[in-house]
């Protein structure tokens, strides 16, 4: 499933994974938020309400993320304040739901309350 990502001058492609969580994502499509940064991540709420399926506590670079807790969707591009070392950690567990197809570090040029959009590709 190919989306589109677009915040500011910064637009990427990415692909979903063939989770329950992405497909439901995927069916939300376009989405339109205005962007929280914590560190190197981009997250946003999102109009789904999903629990934790195989979540992970530490991502790679460029991994795509959903937040049960605060039904947000996240982009990782570098550590948190939560991380250790280089590792990359969510505030807490996210599902995994895809990767960007490009460089992530190009999303350290969004700013906290730009509008992000995600679509279809």
């Amino acid at each position: 499933m190919k989306i589109r990502i677009t915040a500011d001058k910064v637009s990427m492609e990415g692909d979903l994974n063939e989770t329950p969580t992405a497909a439901k994502i995927f069916g939300l499509l376009p989405i339109e938020a205005s962007a929280n940064r914590w560190g190197d991540e981009i997250y946003f709420e999102i109009p789904l309400e999903e629990g934790s399926r195989d979540a992970k506590e530490v991502v790679q670079i460029g991994e795509l993320g959903y937040w049960p807790p605060g039904h947000a969707f996240c982009i990782f591009f570098g550590p948190t304040p939560a991380s250790r070392g280089d590792e990359i950690r969510p505030a807490s567990e996210v599902n995994v739901v895809g990767k960007l197809c490009g460089d992530p570090t190009a999303f350290k040029e969004v700013k906290a309350g730009e509008t992000v959009k995600i679509e279809t590709a």
